[in-house]
């Protein structure tokens, strides 16, 4: 008897066939294939964020934040012009409102029904590295180049709460899936481990090299690991409950910049100064394909920020000036 092929996500293929004696597993990964390429930057690309309906914004060295859809590369919308390079970008989809991080530690608040600047929010003394919303206590946390950690109510956009953690730059901030703490990637090479409600350091470790920043953290989709990536080209995995160290790999020949899951969490890719993006299988760890310029696809310059949608399509962005989407 010869069972179905099993398809996950359109990139995984898992056939088994049984004469009832012994049973065949054949396990094959569909390679991704370059669907578009969006060039409308003349600087390079740090940040990337999610806005529903097929589209997605990006931000850059260019100080310029433009939305694009997923199927008409060329067809870019300007939506602002901030006042200084965009490190981050967060869209909230139920206040029709976009948050932009640039290089001299202001956030601006769009109104994109408006296509205005609502405010300007001075929060930090350095760049804004990253700006992410945790949707169970509704409020925003944002992380500067001098060291500090910013919450703000989402309805207001006013400080609640503000911390120094360190001396060094913070890169950026990760949620639980499910408890309310989270995980700041450090200059040093360390990680804190922080209270969402009180901005409590409950632990700090040093996950990485001394002096080699963590500009990439994600948890697993069920929150039992953590991965990081850092400056010291290495990706490590972590168990959450015990931070033990359970995987040390050296990922990239340079800096790790982005870690990003796929839809099904069997996947995961990430991103590094190299000029490649790597697809990886989560369960073995181990590298399943490798993206790079010299074929003519992929990047030629440093890759600098990954998001993977909901439909399957992944985004790259990069020192190179484009984007690119892959599927």
């Amino acid at each position: 008897m010869v069972l179905p092929v099993l398809q996950y996500d359109n990139k995984y293929f898992e056939y088994v066939a049984s004469n009832g004696y012994f049973l065949l597993k054949l396990n094959y990964f569909c390679p991704m294939q370059l669907i578009h390429r969006y060039t409308g930057h003349v600087g390079s690309v740090y940040a990337l964020a999610q806005a529903g309906n097929g589209s997605f914004f990006s931000g850059g060295g260019d100080r310029i934040v433009a939305r694009w859809s997923l199927e008409a590369p060329a067809d870019g919308d300007l939506i602002a012009r901030a006042t200084d390079a965009v490190y981050s970008l967060c869209h909230l989809p139920q206040a029709d409102r976009l948050l932009i991080g640039q290089g001299k530690g202001g956030v601006h608040v769009i109104h994109l029904a408006e296509n205005s600047e609502e405010r300007l929010l001075q929060l930090h003394d350095g760049a804004v590295f990253d700006i992410a919303y945790h949707s169970p206590s509704n409020r925003l946390f944002t992380l500067g180049g001098e060291g500090g950690v910013c919450a703000l109510s989402a309805d207001d956009f006013q400080v609640e709460q503000r911390i120094r953690l360190t001396e060094k730059k913070v890169r950026v901030i990760c949620f639980h899936p499910e408890s309310p703490v989270a995980l700041v990637g450090i200059g040093d090479g360390s990680i804190a481990l922080i209270d969402i409600l009180s901005l409590k350091v409950l632990h700090r470790f040093q996950a990485h090299q001394e002096d080699f920043s963590v500009n990439a953290i994600t948890f697993s989709p069920d929150g039992k690991y953590f991965m990081s990536g850092s400056r010291d080209a290495h990706l490590h995995l972590y168990e959450t409950e015990t931070l033990k160290l359970v995987s040390s790999i050296p990922a990239h020949n340079y800096a790790v910049y982005a870690i990003a899951f796929d839809p099904s969490g069997r996947f995961f890719a990430t991103a590094s100064r190299d000029k490649t993006v790597k697809i990886w299988d989560y369960e073995k760890m181990e590298v399943l394909e490798r993206l790079e310029g010299n074929d003519g696809k992929g990047h030629i310059n440093s890759v600098n920020k990954l998001i993977w949608l909901a439909d399957g399509t992944l985004l790259s962005a990069g020192d190179d000036r484009a984007i690119q989407s892959w599927k």
